[in-house]
């Protein structure tokens, strides 16, 4: 007889639960030893030997409140030093002020006194040419500026153009770094004008009042155009005495006259010349000749 066949073990299908003994003492000794054995050794040896003393933030807070109060404490005495120092430096800037008003006014005087004695010095020449230049005393005093002139003549004003231009490429000498502003009058540009104007016949000239003599010169310093020292501003006012409507044609018409021409053509520089019935020229405010001396002797060898 058969026996009845056996059964095999039935397998459960639910996961098997772990212990929870194991992963909750080691999450308590993780927190209770968050630290590791090493720092907490070193920490307690420093605190035995005495080198705690204060929380390190509190040691902070007071040296930050310290630096503070250094700080204010500058911060006052600089203060109280430059109120101590400000009437000082008031008094010390007005007494300046005072000493340059004092200066300016003592400038002042003195160039009265010596506007005087040019005129003084201009008479005794005057007077010293009426005595040895015999018939040609009045044309060597026109000649050399000595004395007031007019007469018929010329007007030429030269003015800078409506809008000066930059640039240049180097191959126009009015566009180098000499020349940098092409609309502007230059110094070379007024002495050609009144060499120009000497050429053609003119007797006296003056430029913006400035009457030129033999020992006058033009020249530039910096963007001012120098006559005599004295620096004048645009537009240039030229006046020659002489035979009016001659000299004129003859100015425009010579290379100066052509030159000027060019420069208003290219450049935009303003000019016009009129021919004047009467033009009024002031004399040289002194005329001192410091090298050479008038010759005594009758006859040369």
């Amino acid at each position: 007889m058969c026996g009845m066949p056996q059964q095999p073990p039935v397998r459960s299908s639910a996961p098997r639960l772990s212990r929870p003994d194991a992963s909750m003492s080691l999450l308590t000794n993780v927190m209770d030893h968050s630290l590791d054995d090493g720092y907490a050794e070193a920490a307690a040896r420093k605190q035995a030997e005495g080198d705690g003393g204060l929380p390190k933030t509190l040691r902070a807070k007071l040296g930050l409140a310290a630096g503070l109060v250094l700080a204010a404490l500058v911060v006052t005495v600089g203060a109280a030093n430059a109120r101590i120092a400000a009437p000082v430096v008031a008094k010390e800037r007005q007494e300046l002020i005072d000493r340059i008003e004092r200066e300016s006014s003592t400038a002042d005087k003195l160039e009265k006194n010596v506007d005087t004695l040019r005129s003084d010095v201009s008479a005794r020449q005057r007077e010293a040419l009426k005595k040895t230049g015999g018939g040609q005393a009045d044309l060597v005093s026109i000649l050399s500026g000595a004395t007031d002139v007019h007469g018929p003549g010329v007007k030429l004003v030269v003015n800078d153009a409506k809008e000066a231009s930059t640039g240049g490429d180097g191959t126009n000498p009015r566009e180098t770094s000499g020349f940098s502003d092409t609309g502007r009058v230059r110094d070379r540009d007024m002495q050609r004008v009144v060499n120009g104007l000497w050429e053609s016949g003119a007797e006296a000239v003056s430029v913006n009042g400035q009457r030129l003599t033999a020992l006058s010169a033009i020249r530039a310093a910096g963007d001012a155009i120098l006559v005599d020292n004295k620096p004048l501003v645009p537009p240039y006012t030229v006046l020659a005495v002489g035979d009016g409507q001659r000299l004129s044609t003859r100015f425009q018409d010579s290379a100066d006259g052509l030159y000027l021409h060019a420069l208003q053509e290219n450049y935009g520089i303003r000019t016009s010349i009129s021919a004047e019935d009467d033009v009024r020229l002031s004399a040289a405010p002194s005329v001192i000749v410091r090298t050479a001396e008038p010759s005594t002797e009758k006859g040369t060898s």
